[in-house]
């Protein structure tokens, strides 16, 4: 179905594209501070018990045996670096969401490789 060209050609791409792919990325050094300030952690408190106030998350606490006002408790014990990490990776999170996108993602982009791999070797593909 394909000629011998066009096999070599799509031959080079794939390999120039797995060498550009193996490249680490570009990195960035930079300083950390080494303690951070009241009102960063008045802003990260706001925001946690802001979420804690939440009914999903009251009822959640509640089936684990916790009451809010206990686990107000135990985030009020945590250290500022520890507050900050929580709160930052709470803003990025979404309800119900744990990373299946991008599994999605990648297996769409495997089976279209495999896909062409087999029509480029004259084997037939045929989806029902």
């Amino acid at each position: 179905m394909f000629n011998n060209s066009f096999l070599k050609l799509l031959t080079l791409y794939l390999v120039f594209a797995m060498v550009l792919i193996s490249f680490p990325g570009q990195g960035w050094a930079m300083f950390l501070p080494v303690t951070q300030d009241a009102t960063t952690r008045q802003v990260d408190m706001t925001s946690i018990r802001k979420s804690l106030e939440s009914t999903m998350i009251k009822q959640r606490l509640m089936d684990f045996g916790l009451s809010p006002q206990e686990a107000a408790a135990r985030i009020n014990t945590l250290s500022d670096e520890q507050i900050h990490r929580f709160a930052s990776q709470l803003d990025s999170l979404q309800a119900g969401a744990d990373g299946g996108l991008d599994f999605l993602i990648f297996l769409l982009i495997v089976a279209i490789i495999v896909v062409i791999a087999l029509e480029a070797s004259g084997h037939r593909v045929v989806i029902r």
